[in-house]
């Protein structure tokens, strides 16, 4: 049966409603009105949520819903009082799951309504990604797209029935309320219970049927060169030419889109590849969705012209930006490039990490407007700035300059109802034009505009922030690892590559069981928690692979070789190949998945592609490429059809079909010689090369145990020495920087 017969099954049951039509990884947008019955802030008492770690879910401890955690409690109860299941999912960050928060959890009326008749349970999608996966595919295949908060009907034994993104609390347009469509499902599950949980049964088989992935064609599909220019052309042709970016607004940030592009130019010397990526580049560090005084970058841009944010500051954002914008200085040289990433390093390093060293999940978007009303938020409050407010901080020619150059206006440079007369910074016009205007010279401008950046930014941060969700999450912490590590080796500024030796430290301290290998995935307030999945075990690896190249550390690559081996053991898909997100133990989630689709963070089978060749690489290991080629031969049929849609997996095919030379420095770690040799390495952009280190002592033994050749390379003359090697046969070792760099650029 077809997901639209089963949308026209529960039509006909009297069970559907509209939802907002986004793609998973973006937020579900829509407008409500204030809710009339609040109860006070003296009169709440505590529920359940009270009791957990998840700041997302405290932040609902005090609604009068009666929220249950996911768990046995819930479902039991569920099943003894034979009452549905409301699922709420959503992050502690998201504006609309505020929104709806304070319109509807917050109302007393419709608070009882779901008392009496459901069983209320709040989930964070960031800690259970496993959870969320499930019923954001039954959104997306009922109603035609998904988004946070999600909300969901399920029967007692969990299984979807009806299900949308944000609601109203009262219907606007054809968007039906939240109490209106709360009593039609009771209503319907009180008169049609038979009806509904046959059809719940019917669309969870059809889901099972589409998540397993299997390669359906007689023969498997071997993954070629071709969909590399398929994929290239795919984006070639959504490529926005004049504002930068790939289709029209909301515009996301999708980094592997752009990595992926510097691997086509790399491959094909295709110049329009390399500039698709700088003009993205470029026009988001230009724009609102960045943040020209804190640094970082904000979650989205609302319009096409990358100009207004939408606000939120995501830690898997800025790790992901770190990586491309260091990969276009590489390839460019381009000072502007370097400048950026030391601005989201930056900005990581002040505001999202812990003073445990790990990194912080996010910061919210919305904030109080006064510090003596914290209950009452707006979205971009903490961000935006009048005209006056600004003239009134700075001295007239500094004030000029920021206007000129930021594009502030007197009456607000925000077309937005929320944002009505307030101004959001972005790079209106270059800063040479402004000093020109001023009469002033260029680097006289800079100097100014650096005063007034640190002014405002002194002055903004009196205001009242916006929430930290502070809990540390493994995955986004070794995406983060991996920016560091990656951005320090690249601009020789070791403090970089130890943020993210600390992290990793950090992680491995606090959430490697080492008695059962196995990780966790979230520290928070003492407690670290909750089984990994296998996004978890794929983005550290990456990171900690990144890390060893860094600072060739032995102990990084051992351990990404054991987490991949575990890895391989509890996700793996010994037949049909690739891994899936979940081990199966937890009998409460419904479908085993793997993902095919890289949104706002690749996933996992797509890093873990690229993880395998490389260790395939530094160990010399036929199981690992074998697996690797098992994952990509798996996901060929998308990658022929959509390759567009797995850039991520599209970089561990580029790797895959090209040779990868094996580039190894024998010498003392830390060494001076050593070093230089290394950062040579690092400031070319060299996406087919594995690094390792040949240190004439333990850590080069171990090498050798998979790497023979490795037994016999050594310093010629008590010179560090680097042997540049294809299919572990080398070139003649040079010595020297200067040699080396010349070897390099020659190419294979």
């Amino acid at each position: 049966m077809s997901f639209r017969t089963l949308a026209a099954l529960l039509i006909a049951l009297g069970v559907s409603a509209s939802c907002g039509k986004k793609p998973a990884d973006e937020e579900a947008q829509g407008a409500g009105t204030a809710d009339e019955e609040k109860v006070s802030t003296m009169e709440r008492h505590a529920n359940r949520l009270l009791h957990e770690k998840s700041p997302y879910l405290l932040q609902h401890a005090y609604n009068p819903v009666d929220w249950y955690p996911w768990g046995d409690e819930a479902f039991e109860k569920a099943r003894r009082e034979d009452k549905p299941i409301f699922l709420s999912v959503g992050y502690s960050t998201c504006h609309w799951c505020h929104v709806m928060e304070r319109e509807s959890f917050e109302d007393s009326a419709i608070a009882r309504v779901l008392n009496e008749s459901f069983v209320a349970i709040k989930v964070d999608r960031e800690e259970r990604p496993d959870v969320d996966r499930v019923y954001m595919r039954f959104v997306q295949a009922t109603t035609g797209g998904g988004g946070w908060p999600m909300s969901v009907w399920l029967t007692p034994e969990r299984r979807p029935f009806f299900g949308g993104t944000y609601f109203p609390p009262q219907r606007v347009g054809d968007r039906p309320g939240f109490l209106e469509v709360l009593t039609m499902v009771r209503d319907r599950w009180q008169t049609n219970r038979a009806d509904i949980t046959a059809s719940a049964s019917r669309i969870l088989e059809e889901l099972r049927k589409r998540s397993s992935l299997a390669n359906a064609a007689d023969e498997p599909l071997e993954p070629q060169v071709a969909f590399i220019d398929s994929a290239y052309a795919q984006q070639k042709r959504r490529f926005d030419a004049r504002l930068g970016g790939f289709g029209t607004a909301p515009k996301f940030p999708r980094p592997y889109e752009l990595l992926f592009l510097h691997r086509v130019y790399r491959r094909t010397g295709d110049a329009e590849a390399l500039e698709m990526s700088r003009r993205t580049l470029l026009a988001m560090a230009d724009g609102g969705i960045h943040d020209q005084l804190g640094g970082g970058f904000h979650r989205y841009s609302t319009d096409a012209h990358w100009l207004l944010p939408h606000f939120e500051k995501m830690l898997y954002d800025q790790a992901q930006l770190v990586m491309a914008y260091v990969e276009a200085y590489q390839l460019t040289g381009e000072e502007r490039f370097a400048a950026i990433t030391r601005d989201i390093l930056a900005y990581v390093r002040r505001d999202l990490t812990g003073s445990h060293a790990a990194f912080l999940s996010a910061e919210d978007a919305d904030s109080a407007v006064q510090p003596q009303h914290p209950e009452e938020k707006e979205e971009g409050a903490f961000y935006v700035w009048t005209a006056a407010e600004i003239e009134a901080l700075l001295e007239p020619q500094l004030a000029q300059l920021v206007a000129r150059h930021y594009g502030v206006k007197a009456n607000g440079n925000v077309r937005s109802r929320e944002l009505l007369g307030k101004n959001v910074l972005f790079v209106a016009e270059p800063l040479a034009e402004t000093a020109a205007a001023l009469e002033i010279t260029p680097e006289e401008a800079e100097r100014l505009l650096q005063t007034a950046r640190v002014q405002l930014l002194e002055a903004r941060d009196t205001r009242p922030r916006p929430h930290l969700d502070d809990k540390v999450l493994t995955a986004w912490n070794g995406l983060m690892i991996s920016a560091f590590a990656r951005a320090g080796s690249v601009l020789r500024e070791p403090e970089h590559v130890q943020a993210a030796t600390a992290a990793a430290e950090f992680i491995h301290a606090t959430l490697w069981d080492a008695g059962e290998r196995r990780l966790l995935r979230r520290f928070r307030d003492g407690e670290a928690a909750i089984p990994a999945y296998n996004v978890d075990y794929a983005y550290l690896v990456q990171g900690l692979l990144d890390l060893y190249e860094a600072r060739f550390e032995q102990r990084w690559l051992e351990w990404a070789r054991l987490l991949t081996d575990r890895q391989i053991e509890l996700f793996g898909d010994a037949d049909a190949g690739g891994f899936y997100e979940i081990t199966g133990e937890d009998p409460t989630l419904l479908l085993r998945s793997k993902e095919d689709y890289d949104g706002a963070q690749p996933t996992s089978n797509s890093v873990t592609a690229l993880n395998l060749l490389r260790l395939g690489e530094m160990t010399d290991s036929a199981r690992y490429r074998a697996q690797a080629q098992q994952t990509l031969r798996l996901f060929a049929p998308q990658l022929q059809r959509a390759g567009a849609a797995l850039p991520a997996m599209m970089l561990a095919l580029d790797f895959q079909t090209t040779s990868p030379s094996q580039i190894i420095i024998a010498g003392k770690r830390g060494a001076p010689d050593t070093t230089e040799l290394l950062a040579t390495v690092h400031e070319r952009f060299l996406p087919h090369k594995v690094l390792l280190l040949a240190d004439g002592g333990e850590a080069q033994k171990r090498l050798a145990a998979d790497i023979p050749l490795l037994e016999s390379l050594t310093m010629e003359s008590g010179h560090a020495t680097v042997y540049v090697c294809q299919n572990y046969a080398c070139q003649l070792p040079v010595t020297t920087g200067e040699a080396l760099a010349e070897l390099l650029d020659r190419g294979p």
